[in-house]
Formats: C-alpha cells, structure tokens, sequence
C-alpha cells in the first residue's frame, strides 16, 4: 500500500486461517520502504498535468512496481517462506486522479501500477485496481477498507469508528447493530505534511511539534472549513484533485492578513480534527471508541486535537485492538485480494453508494 500521504511503501504478509483460538489474521511480517525522492517527486508531479505525462506515468508505474516487487522479497525473506506458499499479492498502486463523479454519471479512479511486472518479478498472481469496478457500478470506489474495519474491529452492541489518518483522512462507522458505513472527511497529512516540507525542509511535522506551538487563526480555520465538501453528505470521497497547496494558498490569499507559517500548520491540525470531529458527531453520534490508523497516529499534536474535539469519545490507536497502525492499510489491501479470489465482493454499498455488491481487482496471473 502507497497512500496519498507519498510517504512509502507498506507490505504485509497476512495468514487469514482461522486459527483455534479463534483469530482470523496473523500479520506474518511487515516492511516499510521509503519512496526514492525523485520517484516521490515524480508521482506528485503526476497528480498535475504536464509534458509527455503519459510516458512518464509508464516509467513511473514501472519503477514503483519493481519497488514493490523488493518488498515482497523482504517479506518473504523475513518470514522464512518460498513465493509458492502466496497465494496472492492485493497491490493498490498509487492514487493519481480520483473523479467518481463527473457530470455524466461515469467517472473514474487511476491507480498508478504495473500488474504485470510485479507478477514477473515476483513469480506471484497479482491483484490489483481494487477501486474501478465500484466506480464502473455508479460508487465512489472509496472508502474499501470498511468491510476490512468490520471484519476486525467490529463490537457488538458498540458503535465504533476506526479513522485512519493518511494523505486524507476517512473514517468507517461500526454500527451497534452490525452495520457498516463509511466516506472520507477531507485532507489530512496532505495538507500537513506539504506546508510542513514547504517551510522546514522536513517530510512531516515529528509528533506534532511545530504545530503544537502555533496558534490558530479563527479566521483561516473558518474559510477552510467553509468548502462545500464539508456540508456534503456521505457517500462522499476525495484527494489531492480536490485539497492541495494550491486549494490552500487560495484560501490563504482570500484573508486580508497573512498568517505565520507555524500558526497555518496549527490551524491545518485544528482543521483536520474538526473535519472528523464534526463528521463522526453527524453521522454517528453514539460512538464512544474512535480507533486511529495510518500515518497521523503518530502525530501526537492531532491526537490530542481530535480528544478536546470529542470529549465523550475514547480515542486510541488501532494497536490496542491488536494491529499495529502501520500495517492496517496493508493487511486491508491483503483482505482484498483474498475476496477478490474467493470471489466474494469487497465493497458495501451503503459506504460507497455503488449499485451493488461487486467483486473488486483485475488479476495479473504468475
């Protein structure tokens, strides 16, 4: 998995036999690689039009695939297995575009991947372009990882949200009574992370800390929050084609006095927080466990934010419910794949408003 946040690449090797003491997942090992900067460079480019962007978007697939292909290798060598014990690789590849929803009712969704090659190099059936199928049906082929959520982290008679902070941010909602639903809220580590590296140099702002000793601007909090995506009700999703710097220097521009860096960065934390504070108080104002994944659960600053947001809600990551935040996506990813073979669909309907249940990927045999 390679999410919007361009922050690497995470690979799982997830055993999903029911096990006797009644587990369903057995995360096997784990890896993290960085993305080569000029590569990282390179897909945030493509998020933009630009010269002989096709071309490039080949050779950049191609290299991002041949980087996924190594983190198979470091699996399996971490793990002690041959490429034949795999059944499947579930391969995301990188989001460039995401347009569920133009005018004429048939949008589309590009994951930036070479399924071929990776099966070349890995000697291993590969599933990938898990998203197209739900937005071919009329859905906005996002949020998938709820089925995955109720799966894991389900609790009956409890309503439970799982947010996972990545590029964006998307919170599933588990219903008391079993139902699942789930859309995204709006940017997270996109935002934070792009005016992090625009003014310190630095990929992410560690824990939090530059944002922590900012203060934050009422008037920029409330032209943020004043997009119409936030007033939007689910099924909704979104991306970098939506929230970017370049969103946010408009709306930077529109107030009549600038802003400290380090206050923007606070205020883009505060932002953030009240983007799901306010979803989560909406759409499930019963929840009393909020589960946090992904790359902002490290950001303690963002964590303390979503607590004073939500005073009657527990907020921890998803490593007290037994998966560490960085492999969630991944396993997610893994999860998928496992349906798509078995040929059980991998979307809900009520989350991303497709026309119904649809087995979800496209197969690249060994």
């Amino acid at each position: 998995m390679s999410g919007t946040s361009l922050d690497g690449l995470d690979g799982v090797l997830a055993d999903f036999t029911p096990q006797p003491s009644g587990a369903a997942l057995r995360v096997l090992a784990h890896v993290h690689r960085p993305l080569p900067p000029s590569l990282r460079a390179e897909l945030l480019a493509l998020n933009h039009s630009g010269a002989d962007e096709l071309h490039r978007a080949a050779l950049a697939a191609n290299a991002l695939s041949v980087l996924e292909a190594e983190v198979v290798q470091a699996l399996l060598a971490q793990a002690d297995l041959p490429a034949a014990a795999v059944r499947a690789i579930g391969a995301h590849g990188q989001t460039l575009r995401h347009q569920p929803g133009l005018h004429d009712g048939r949008g589309y969704t590009l994951q930036l991947h070479n399924g071929a090659l990776l099966a070349e190099l890995t000697g291993i059936d590969v599933v990938c372009d898990f998203r197209t199928r739900d937005v071919a049906a009329g859905g906005q082929g996002a949020p998938l990882v709820c089925a995955f959520h109720q799966a894991l982290f389900a609790q009956p008679g409890r309503d439970v949200a799982v947010l996972n902070l990545g590029g964006q941010s998307n919170l599933t909602l588990l219903r008391a009574t079993g139902g699942v639903t789930g859309f995204d809220c709006g940017p997270a580590n996109a935002l934070l992370d792009g005016w992090c590296e625009r003014h310190l140099g630095q990929p992410f702002d560690t824990e939090g800390r530059w944002a922590t000793g900012g203060r934050v601007d009422g008037a920029l909090l409330g032209e943020l929050l004043s997009d119409p995506f936030f007033a939007r009700r689910p099924p909704k999703s979104t991306g970098r084609d939506d929230f970017n710097l370049a969103w946010l220097s408009a709306r930077l521009a529109a107030l009549p006095a600038a802003s400290a860096p380090r206050d923007v960065q606070a205020t883009l934390a505060a932002f953030v927080a009240r983007t799901v504070a306010d979803a989560l108080r909406r759409e499930a104002p019963d929840t009393r466990e909020l589960l946090v994944a992904g790359g902002g659960a490290f950001n303690l600053d963002l964590l303390q934010r979503l607590r004073q947001e939500l005073p009657g809600v527990t907020v921890l990551t998803t490593d007290a419910r037994g998966l560490d935040v960085n492999q969630v996506e991944a396993t997610a990813f893994a999860w998928l794949a496992q349906a798509f073979i078995e040929r059980r669909p991998g979307n809900r309907v009520e989350v991303t408003g497709a026309r119904g249940p649809r087995v979800l990927g496209a197969l690249h045999p060994a």
